[in-house]
């Protein structure tokens, strides 16, 4: 069966599977993995030196690897606290954290002698911690600002029940690519800062598009006795399934690229700063808008009183549906066996007697 039947049938009905029947299951499996990135927040970020400070030294010489430069690196600071990657353009980029007692001139001269080329060819900046305080504060007011927009629009343009749904969904998202962040020891930089602000966007995105399906299939549920609301908002759910999926599937493929081959294979290092968010964070919304904000949504409606009126008028119509249905098929087997009988008896045999009015053939 194609891919075009399958989301054709869940768009019918004809084929469904039941997210929102099942969220304990989705609650319990985004617990463990909150809890995991949890620990990995505890443990700590490793802040790039736009945020805690440091300088960066960026050279290029024929021949020179990453390896040997972070030998070199380490044997100037006394440690292994450098961290060394190799740019797009071929050159090799070593950060030193503002930690290290090795002044930016010294280093340079150091670095110079170490890998053989000229201590002006080697450029060298030199970032404050003040400055990274700055990027920060910002960061975290432009987040703050996002959601603050994104709850007050999705209260506007459909419900507050729908925009808590979507709010708890993207702080599940946020937290499971940061503790991802900090359980790898990758490096948190701008660029990631930049990769945890699209990831939203996506989230948000694919969550918007179940929930203006669930809320065209709830339109007016009150007035009908077939359907609770959460299986409508389920129904919604799976009209949106392939398109949920296809869409995350196409977003990821040149994401995983620049991550694995770009990153992995290849060592541009610099990419993994924004590939990474990108990855987890699309991965986790797709996740979140399927297993989280539909399944919440649906919990947090059902408790309305009249969305409990309707559950049980729903209940109480399968009942007699159920009732009359057993009847039905009740005086249907009786019937058979009715008509059953009649056959057995017209196919008897009949018993020949001899009356007494028949001759007997005697004088």
């Amino acid at each position: 069966m194609s891919l075009r039947n399958i989301g054709h049938r869940l768009y019918q009905g004809e084929v469904s599977f039941d997210f929102v029947g099942k969220r304990k299951i989705w609650y319990s499996i985004s617990g463990v993995i909150v809890l995991v990135a949890a620990i990995g927040l505890a443990m700590g970020l490793h802040l790039g030196i736009e945020f805690k400070g440091g300088s960066v030294y960026t050279v290029q010489k024929q021949g020179l690897t990453v390896s040997q430069a972070q030998d070199a690196a380490n044997h100037i600071t006394g440690d292994t606290t450098a961290q060394v990657q190799k740019t797009g353009d071929g050159k090799i980029r070593i950060q030193v954290s503002s930690e290290e007692k090795v002044s930016g001139p010294a280093f340079s001269q150091e670095l110079s002698k170490e890998i053989g080329v000229p201590t002006k060819d080697i450029d060298a900046q030199v970032i404050g911690p003040s400055w990274g305080k700055q990027i920060s504060q910002k960061a975290l007011l432009g987040l703050v600002v996002f959601m603050v927009l994104v709850t007050a629009y999705l209260a506007i343009a459909f419900e507050w029940r729908m925009a808590l749904a979507a709010l708890v969904a993207l702080i599940h998202d946020l937290l499971i690519t940061i503790g991802v962040y900090a359980l790898v020891g990758f490096e948190v930089t701008p660029g990631t800062v930049i990769g945890f602000l699209t990831i939203l966007g996506y989230s948000l995105y694919d969550t918007v598009v179940v929930f203006d399906t669930v809320k065209e299939n709830t339109r007016g549920i009150a007035k009908q006795n077939k359907r609770t609301y959460s299986e409508a908002a389920n129904l919604g759910l799976n009209q949106t399934l392939v398109r949920s999926v296809n869409t995350t599937v196409v977003a990821l493929l040149p994401v995983a690229a620049l991550l694995f081959i770009g990153g992995g294979m290849l060592g541009a290092g610099t990419l993994n700063d924004i590939s990474l968010a990108l990855f987890i964070g699309l991965a986790a919304g797709a996740y979140s808008s399927i297993c989280v904000a539909t399944p919440l949504l649906a919990q947090l409606k059902e408790q309305t009183p009249e969305m409990r009126a309707l559950a049980k008028r729903v209940a109480q119509r399968r009942a007699a549906d159920a009732k009359a249905a057993e009847a039905a098929e009740t005086e249907h087997e009786d019937g058979d066996e009715v008509a059953a009988g009649v056959v057995g008896q017209r196919n008897q045999p009949v018993a020949r007697s001899r009356g007494k009015n028949r001759p007997s053939g005697k004088r």
